[in-house]
């Protein structure tokens, strides 16, 4: 079973998604006036802390793992770039079967605008997600090659630092943004008017993501030798807050706290892989994209994109999947430039994408986190096996914060 603080982490973040939801539906202009602006603040103080957790979780990681650390990421980027391509592929076959049997109506109704902030709060952060993993990782590999040990223990009190500021900080007010970003979605229009209209096309990608998701798994279990199960079962609440938050980078201490939860994973991987995966290991958003771009191919082209193009696109798009940054819409908005320059989507395409896109974006954002631990488990029985790299957690969770030596 799950522990009673995931529990009540589930709860909260369900009942931020039904009473935003609600009272979103019920809202009016005044009130939203309010809501756009703490919705705001709340996203600019997760995504100031973001890229600090990234750097004060990975490069310690980095300087546990010693002189592995170079091959172990190698073989990181490797597998989360593999993961996306095999989504995509997995994705266009699928397409390929299904699609040309679909009959979707389309429907171009406006939504209503949401108001502008009565009073914003920037709070930019130190440096994007990008520059924070670039940083972590340079500073990591560094620390390991010269030997740096004073500035291994400043990462390490980095890395107690981040944790408090994780449990205390942005547990706390997730489910809060989570409910502010539902009502806005209740309150525009979205969840009554475009849902409906695509349902056929996000259910099936949500199903899509679920069979990858098992693949990632099995695949995880064959190569460690470990059951997947004990890890996924953790991921509960990662999941609803990825589905609440529609980003990585702001799911990410949840997915963290879950993380550490699993008695088959250790701390060092743990906090090196679910940092990386963040930002590199998106799957399930490109999963996503490549059926969404050969549906609306055939809706609005009258057929679907050559065998040739597609498998470009999925080979690129794997390539952009790795770069794009932990935020919603990250991977359609990098992926622009071949959605146009391959498939020759033409302005009324693009725009039709991003609207279906971000329809599903809690689902895909929400597979790609969870993905994460299935990546880290295969990690696991390539460099781990054995327990070399330090023991596994404490199903008790009571060795999650900490320090391995």
């Amino acid at each position: 079973m799950a522990k009673a603080g995931d529990a009540s982490l589930i709860f909260k973040l369900l009942a931020g998604l039904i009473i935003g939801a609600g009272l979103g539906f019920m809202a009016t202009e005044s009130v939203m006036d309010v809501v756009v602006s703490v919705r705001h603040i709340f996203g600019q103080i997760i995504f100031f802390l973001v890229p600090l957790i990234i750097v004060g979780f990975i490069t310690p990681a980095i300087v546990r793992l010693g002189q592995n650390a170079s091959r172990i990421l190698v073989a990181a980027i490797a597998l989360a770039y593999l993961s996306s391509v095999g989504a995509a592929f997995f994705s266009m076959m699928s397409g390929y079967g299904i699609i040309p049997h679909l009959s979707i109506a389309t429907e171009t109704e406006k939504l209503r605008q949401l108001p502008e902030m009565v009073f914003r709060l920037d709070i930019p952060p130190l440096f994007s997600v990008m520059s924070a993993l670039v940083t972590a990782l340079f500073f990591g590999v560094g620390i390991v090659w010269t030997k740096s040990e004073t500035l291994g223990r400043i990462f390490i009190e980095l890395e107690r630092i981040m944790t408090w500021l994780v449990t205390a900080v942005l547990i706390p007010i997730l489910p809060l943004f989570v409910g502010l970003s539902f009502m806005g979605l209740a309150y525009e229009g979205s969840l009554s008017r475009h849902l409906p209209i695509f349902i056929t096309m996000v259910a099936l990608v949500i199903l899509g993501h679920f069979i990858w998701l098992a693949v990632l798994y099995g695949l995880g279990g064959l190569v460690s030798g470990r059951n997947p199960a004990q890890i996924f079962r953790y991921y509960i609440p990662a999941y609803l807050t990825a589905v609440g938050t529609m980003s990585s980078a702001a799911t990410l201490p949840v997915a963290l706290k879950c993380a550490r939860r699993s008695p088959v994973l250790s701390k060092t991987m743990v906090e090196f892989m679910v940092p990386l995966g963040a930002t590199v290991h998106l799957c399930g958003s490109v999963l996503t994209e490549v059926f969404f771009c050969m549906t609306i191919s055939l809706l609005l082209y009258g057929t679907l994109p050559s065998l040739g193009a597609m498998l470009l696109f999925c080979v690129l798009l794997g390539i952009f999947a790795v770069g794009a940054p932990g935020v919603p819409g990250g991977t359609v908005v990098a992926s622009l430039g071949i959605v146009t320059g391959v498939l020759g989507f033409d302005q009324t395409g693009v725009a039709l994408l991003i609207a279906i896109f971000a329809l599903q974006d809690s689902f895909g954002t929400a597979c790609n986190v969870t993905g994460d631990g299935a990546l880290a488990l295969i990690l696991e029985g390539m460099f781990n096996r054995n327990g070399e790299l330090g023991p596994m957690q404490d199903p008790s969770g009571d060795n999650a914060n900490r320090p391995t030596a």
